[in-house]
């Protein structure tokens, strides 16, 4: 089952090393990680992407919590998020295909941002399905390469914290 783990961090050398070193030393995979500071000065926030069953993510969570520089670790699994991620996607767009792709770009609401005679550069912005989605719709038209960056995420407004 996939879990978003919300995970607020000092924001000093080493912290990204210990936590990454946590999951690879405990055999846990890590989906997506992605770390930026926040508001206060010298914290971060560190949203993690992983899947276990509710046993492994305890754990995940226990350990976490054991890292001196972690301030606060919450499991967003079962909490309403607003979740958001973004991928750009280079495919393939002949002259035969090209409308084809420009109305998945516009169902979607995904934006073109290169365009050359043989392919098209997309950005997509949305919660995990949306961009799995139209990967899914894009790959028969050949993607040539994709980057993404991991998931982002915060409590919806007025949801009790658990």
């Amino acid at each position: 089952m996939r879990h978003v783990l919300s995970v607020l961090v000092e924001n000093e050398p080493g912290v990204l090393s210990r936590i990454s070193g946590l999951f690879s030393g405990r055999g846990f995979n890590l989906d997506s990680l992605n770390v930026a500071p926040v508001l206060e000065e010298g914290v971060s926030l560190m949203t993690i992407v992983t899947r276990g069953d509710q046993q492994i993510i305890e754990q995940i969570v226990k350990q976490l919590r054991k890292l001196v520089t972690v301030i606060k670790v919450t499991d967003m699994h079962h909490s309403s998020t607003v979740e958001r991620e973004m991928a750009l996607i280079k495919v393939n767009a002949t002259e035969s295909n090209r409308a084809e792709i420009l109305r998945i770009v516009d169902i979607f609401r995904c934006k073109v941002v290169d365009v050359s005679l043989d392919e098209l550069t997309l950005e997509v912005i949305g919660d995990h399905g949306k961009v799995e989605a139209v990967i899914a719709l894009l790959d028969r038209f050949g993607i040539k390469e994709i980057a993404r960056t991991g998931t982002v995420a915060l409590r919806r407004s007025m949801q009790p914290e658990k």
